[in-house]
């Protein structure tokens, strides 16, 4: 049910990926961003080369962002809800893709050996469940038989980016601190007033010198990319609770099931007659036969 609803969203760009990768100024938010990364102090934006895959010809990634820098593929998303534990193979289905538009097919069959671009993977989390501050998933704790060391691997690096965690990143990345403080603002008042609660939430932000610039200058885009993820966020909640459901109503069932069988065994064991056990239990006169 997941997969139908990615398929059929709408994707427009959501506001972190406008913030990092699409803005007009998104790109010296990303190598501040890169910078508090890697321990560096670029100034110059014209080292980064926009790579974002079109999500309209490759959906299921969401909310990505890619950069080419100093010999680096540096992917980011973000995640408001659970982290999905399969990241590393999603992130090696879109690395797989970028590789593909760097390079030709017939360069892939030369002698000459391809230098590659690095690739790196980071997954920003700011949803309302428990998380960690720093974890690493990796593409190696999926396989069934796992072998060491791995023949494949891919390493996906997760960054709770909570208010709460105080990850240093939040205080070496302005952007990103302010965006997890944006997010963390929209969040409440979209439970106090689930009206009006993104305007409220963007007039609060501006007032505290908040992503300011950014959101005096674009304020009705972002309300509109904000319904767009809200809704996206919303639908897989109620896709989870309904599977949840469904799995406590399945168990349910197979319990009842078993305690029919073991009472159905009982009095067969005391000789009662087949249509007797079958009023008593429900059970079908082939399943008591088989008893």
């Amino acid at each position: 049910m997941l997969e139908k609803t990615l398929d059929n969203r709408n994707y427009k760009d959501s506001v972190f990926v406008d913030l990092f990768s699409t803005d007009e100024k998104a790109k010296e938010r990303f190598l501040s961003l890169y910078n508090a990364l890697h321990g560096t102090n670029f100034c110059d934006i014209d080292i980064l080369k926009n790579i974002k895959l079109d999500q309209v010809m490759y959906k299921s990634f969401v909310n990505d962002v890619s950069y080419l820098v100093e010999n680096k593929i540096i992917v980011l998303a973000e995640h408001q809800s659970t982290i999905n534990p399969n990241m590393p193979l999603r992130c090696l289905e879109y690395v797989s893709h970028l590789y593909e538009r760097l390079f030709e097919s017939k360069e892939k069959y030369s002698r000459k050996l391809l230098a590659i671009p690095t690739p790196e993977f980071y997954v920003f989390y700011n949803g309302i469940e428990p998380y960690p501050s720093d974890k690493t998933l990796k593409l190696s704790h999926a396989f069934i038989n796992p072998v060491e060391p791995p023949n494949l691997e891919l390493i996906v690096h997760i960054v709770n980016i909570n208010q709460n965690t105080e990850h240093q990143l939040l205080a070496r990345c302005k952007p990103i601190k302010e965006y997890s403080i944006f997010v963390q603002t929209v969040r409440k008042w979209k439970e106090c007033d689930p009206v009006y609660g993104f305007q409220k939430a963007i007039e609060e932000c501006i007032s505290h010198n908040i992503l300011r610039e950014y959101l005096e200058r674009k304020s009705k885009e972002v309300i509109n990319m904000l319904f767009s993820e809200y809704n996206y966020e919303e639908d897989i909640a109620v896709q989870r609770a309904e599977e949840h459901e469904i799995a406590f109503a399945e168990g349910l069932e197979q319990g009842t099931h078993k305690k029919a069988i073991e009472s159905a065994r009982i009095l067969k064991q005391l000789h009662s007659d087949t249509a007797i056990i079958m009023q008593v239990t429900g059970l079908s006169a082939e399943e008591i036969e088989t008893l």
